[in-house]
């Protein structure tokens, strides 16, 4: 198998490794270095509202039924996350997955006026019950690779009158995601959709964007912000009122990202890297080594016991982490880097 887009990316290791951080294509890296010797030279600022309106568009359409007004743009998860904390009662009760990643969890558990219950992931949809305001989870879990399941959890949280945030930065760019599924979502570029680290995105269905609520609104978030500098008189009426001022650089890397992941079609590049991670398991198994049960492109093995050291040794890269090894396959990656990834881990 080979990569979707050969000549596109041009990694000097086996870079197993896109849970972590996403490779940028080099037209990304064209179209940045223009931008930074622009700026250099006087030219013009990285970034700009026509920008940032495109990469809004590009996020519509890896979430159908999404609008460019349902999109609030900011650096991090954890940032896009608060207003909806913030927008929470006090002792509402918020109901998370058990060893999921803190910027999905943190600005619940540290909001200081509500009770933050944790479940197992695959009992999070049982665990809904009537006094549960909104379940925050990760689509896909970035310690494993595991999935939710979204259907029984949705069914769950609509008996129940619950919202629902999906963390899709594990997932956005290999999984079909429906806007319909979830209240919010909230996904950072810098993963699966080959963006940058500096911007994060959070789509808001209608619905649920009177129960949001601004947590720290600067002037970009303003109804009119060319003309509210100075004198602000209200915030923007749609998901903009929850942007941060946007990294000029970033949004140029994620829009172009985006625009990849749509030209390639989501259902291509998931079955390209599920392939490549069922091929990676059906070796684990041969050398009988165990990995986390799981069908994403990220397979994790539990207790590295040194396998690390052989990976490295071999130029991979990989990530460690709790004692856990964590592989992940994206659109640059062939068959070729599954084999020589197996190859170092049965190595004696």
């Amino acid at each position: 198998m080979k990569s979707l887009l050969p000549g596109e990316f041009a990694p000097e290791t086996v870079y197993l490794d896109t849970a972590a951080f996403g490779l940028p294509p080099k037209r990304g890296l064209t179209a940045l270095h223009a931008a930074l010797h622009d700026w250099g030279a006087g030219r013009r600022t990285p970034g700009g509202d026509d920008e940032v309106d495109r990469l809004r568009a590009g996020f519509t359409r890896l979430l159908p039924g999404a609008t460019p007004d349902d999109i609030a743009i900011a650096n991090t998860v954890g940032t896009l996350v608060g207003p909806i904390a913030a927008g929470l009662p006090a002792g509402a009760e918020v109901l998370v997955a058990e060893g999921d990643f803190a910027s999905v969890t943190n600005p619940f558990r540290y909001h200081g006026n509500l009770r933050v219950r944790t479940a197992p992931l695959e009992r999070l949809a049982q665990e809904v019950r009537p006094s549960t305001a909104l379940v925050a989870v990760s689509l896909a879990q970035s310690a494993d690779g595991r999935l939710v399941d979204l259907a029984n959890l949705r069914t769950a949280t609509t008996a129940h009158n619950a919202h629902l945030l999906l963390d899709v930065s594990q997932a956005a760019g290999w999984l079909p995601l429906h806007f319909a599924d979830a209240d919010y979502w909230v996904c950072a570029t810098f993963k699966w959709l080959l963006g940058a680290r500096s911007v994060s995105l959070l789509a808001i269905n209608p619905a649920a964007a009177e129960l949001t609520h601004p947590t720290s609104p600067g002037w970009y978030a303003a109804a009119d912000r060319w003309s509210e500098m100075y004198a602000p008189r209200q915030l923007a009426t749609t998901a903009r009122r929850h942007d941060s001022t946007p990294d000029g650089l970033g949004v140029l890397a994620a829009r172009i990202g985006l625009d990849l992941i749509d030209e390639l079609t989501v259902e291509a590049v998931g079955a390209h890297d599920l392939a490549l991670a069922q091929r990676f398991r059906t070796g684990l198994a041969a050398l009988d080594i165990p990995a986390v049960p799981g069908d994403s492109p990220i397979v994790t093995i539990p207790g590295e016991y040194g396998r690390a050291d052989r990976v490295e040794a071999a130029d991979i890269v990989a990530t460690t982490r709790n004692n856990f090894l964590r592989f992940a396959f994206h659109v640059h990656n062939t068959s070729d880097d599954v084999d020589r990834a197996l190859t170092a881990l049965g190595e004696k």
